[in-house]
């Protein structure tokens, strides 16, 4: 495992070794019990599901008419006698035998010896209790869901890997199941650092600005599955940074906004290296992020390690290193097998003249036409505009150089949840 040369002259990455790394640290937390509840919907089964039951548990009716003999209509056309009147969640009383019918409802069970049903519009109720049947000859199995048809007692219904959707919810309901194994949410705890940020409740004065990356922060998390835990803001001083560090050790990942470029007041890294956090890169071929930092701390009492993601501390930097680096940690420690992230090839829709000397991750209007996926840059003045995200639902990544793009050209892009 790649570890981080020198903190003083840290080794620039390309994109993809950076992810290679943060995904040699990440496993799937380990599995809890989870009531079927609204909370554990996207969440990751850890072990198969077996059913209990066959399903249907007997041979059901699709259609509501009479539940017939074959042999009784082989040209189709009939009288019967009807016996009974058989709806769901009844128990025949009667088998059906020459001459016979039962009246019998969709989701009801066959009564034994019928082997077909004639739907109640090829039908018509006459005297005495018979009915006069007008239809093709019927055939063994006709409108009937055999017993076992959809599942079978002992089966694997569903396979650890499975993402509980609400069709995995009715499949758990139906089989009785109403806790299921999952991989837990993370723990993730967000610190924002900076002399100069105040809560949003206040009012900034002088150099000040209100704190936006907090907020961004932990509705991304919180949108990628995680349980965030917002620690406050951590001014420019070690003392004071060194505390709320060590409480964000406690959790499964630990982010930091801010603190980790080469300034003079950037003491994040430091710190972090005082806790006991190792260092795997601090330095990305990106725009905006460059500067982001990824270590791990090893906890005291064994077992997989906290991830450490320290963020710039411009809001656009911070979502791009979050789509780029954290939301796949945080889908891979709930147990996802494809933690992403997952490009799409669009054709651009404008002309878009860029200068960049890195991999630009650009604010970008993605939609989908008859002709496929098309994309737009949308205009933006830089990693602190945070407005421009607001137009935008997509990032598309334009190569280093002085470029003239030109409508019809094809890129990456990564589509924002």
């Amino acid at each position: 495992m790649s570890d981080i040369v020198s903190t003083k002259s840290p080794k620039i990455l390309a994109i993809a070794e950076a992810q290679a790394i943060v995904q040699q640290y990440v496993r799937p937390l380990p599995p809890e019990p989870m009531p079927l509840s609204s909370a554990a919907l996207g969440h990751v089964l850890a072990a198969d599901v077996v059913s209990d039951l066959d399903m249907p548990p007997y041979h059901k009716s699709m259609m509501d008419g009479y539940a017939v003999r074959c042999a009784d209509l082989p040209t189709g056309k009939g009288t019967l006698q009807v016996l009974e009147e058989i709806t769901a969640g009844q128990v025949p009383s009667r088998a059906v035998e020459a001459g016979q019918a039962s009246r019998i409802m969709t989701g009801a069970p066959l009564p034994p010896g019928a082997d077909a049903v004639v739907i109640v519009e090829r039908t018509r109720l006459s005297e005495n209790n018979l009915v006069v049947i007008e239809d093709r000859p019927p055939k063994p199995g006709q409108n009937i869901l055999p017993q076992g048809a959809e599942m079978k007692c002992g089966d694997i219904v569903l396979r650890a890997g499975a993402v509980l959707r609400p069709q995995e919810f009715g499949v758990l309901a139906t089989i009785g199941r109403t806790t299921v194994l999952v991989h837990p949410s993370p723990r993730v705890a967000v610190l924002s650092t900076g002399d100069e940020l105040v809560e949003p409740s206040e009012r900034p004065q002088g150099g000040q600005i209100r704190n936006s990356n907090a907020a961004l922060l932990t509705a991304l998390v919180s949108q990628a599955g995680g349980t965030p835990r917002y620690l406050g803001i951590a001014r420019d001083d070690p003392a004071c940074l060194r505390p709320l560090i060590c409480d964000g050790l406690k959790a499964h990942v630990l982010l930091l906004s801010g603190g980790v470029s080469a300034g003079k007041l950037d003491l994040v890294p430091g710190v972090l290296r005082e806790a006991g956090v190792v260092a795997h890169f601090h330095k990305v071929e990106m725009k905006p992020g460059k500067p982001m930092f990824f270590g791990t701390y090893p906890r005291p009492g064994g077992g997989e390690p906290t991830l450490v993601f320290g963020l710039p501390g411009n809001p656009v930097s911070v979502l791009v290193c979050f789509e780029l680096f954290v939301r796949p940690a945080l889908r891979r420690l709930r147990g996802y097998a494809d933690p992403g992230p997952h490009f799409v090839s669009a054709v651009l829709s404008e002309d878009f003249a860029y200068r960049t000397d890195r991999p630009t991750y650009h604010p970008a209007f993605l939609e989908w036409t008859t002709a496929g996926w098309r994309v737009r840059a949308v205009p933006w003045i830089g990693s602190a505009d945070l407005r421009a995200l607001t137009q935008a639902n997509a990032l598309v990544v334009f190569p280093p150089g002085d470029h003239g793009h030109r409508a019809g050209q094809v890129f990456e892009v990564l589509k924002l949840e």
